[in-house]
């Protein structure tokens, strides 16, 4: 994304380099408003970024607009890596979900948000965004919509570039999915990730998302039907279910199998012992 980036009347993009998974570099973060600004993710830890951040938020002070806070969508590094230091510079308070404080105590969270808040942002066009807890990613992942104009703020809900992890450690890739769904029903017009383009349309992509992890869960329980009766580590499972993927990648898909391992094993389709997965016999308790 080129920065700053003007997206349409009243959203501008800002991109800067962050410690990300790849393929993706950069994280985006926004300004949402005519008037009144609302800043999307204080998301570097550089110092050479911060300083462009600092520069680009000090400019919209400048040309008469006012910020009124900094947005958090969640707590992963590459999305709060400037948060102190903007908030204690730039003078504006933290938003931010419960379950994102929680796993912030460094961090002075200044105001809690939750689920259907509506944030107005004034101005010639008035904008009011609602906020959307959309877990699954992380516990207190937020985005933002605004119906009237059908934009949505997604971080980390879906990427065009790259694709999304669910560790099991912090995610749940059951809710992750259901999240997916509640987007695909909102109608939106435009989505703005936190990593890559603009991405319009974006109900395919968000279909895309629910299908091909349906479609890696399925696989998991095809090989599943013809593991050993003691059942396959996670390891093994990898193996075969990525058989079509570089080993490079089997690292990251560990804590996706992983994630949905830990979704069937709730569902009651697949049991474990120890270290090992099988299916659940059908009538078995």
């Amino acid at each position: 994304m080129e920065r700053p980036l003007e997206i349409t009347s009243g959203i501008a993009g800002f991109a800067t380099r962050t410690p990300t998974p790849p393929p993706a570099t950069h994280t985006n973060s926004y300004a949402l408003g005519e008037r009144d600004v609302l800043l999307v993710e204080p998301a570097t830890p550089y110092e050479e970024e911060q300083r462009a951040f600092i520069e680009w938020a000090r400019g919209l002070a400048d040309a008469g607009r006012r910020v009124v806070a900094i947005f958090l969508t969640h707590h992963h590094p590459d999305h709060v890596g400037g948060a102190r230091l903007f908030a204690r510079e730039l003078g504006f308070p933290l938003w931010a979900h419960r379950s994102t404080a929680e796993r912030l105590p460094k961090i002075a969270i200044d105001r809690l948000l939750e689920d259907g808040e509506s944030l107005t942002l004034a101005g010639p066009s008035t904008q009011r965004w609602t906020v959307l807890h959309t877990p699954g990613h992380a516990p207190g992942h937020l985005c933002l919509h605004e119906p009237s104009l059908g934009y949505l703020v997604a971080g980390d809900m879906v990427a065009s570039e790259g694709t999304i992890l669910i560790d099991p450690d912090d995610g749940d890739m059951g809710t992750y999915l259901a999240q997916l769904e509640r987007l695909r029903g909102l109608g939106v017009r435009v989505a703005l990730p936190a990593h890559g383009a603009p991405i319009e349309q974006p109900d395919g992509l968000f279909a895309y998302y629910i299908h091909h992890r349906e479609a890696r869960e399925a696989r998991i329980v095809q090989v599943l039907a013809t593991a050993a009766p003691r059942g396959d580590t996670i390891d093994e499972i990898v193996a075969r279910a990525y058989d079509d993927k570089p080993k490079s990648v089997w690292p990251l898909a560990r804590l996706s199998t992983a994630a949905h391992l830990a979704k069937l094993v709730r569902e009651g389709r697949v049991r474990q012992r120890d270290d090992r997965y099988a299916l659940a016999m059908e009538g078995a308790t």
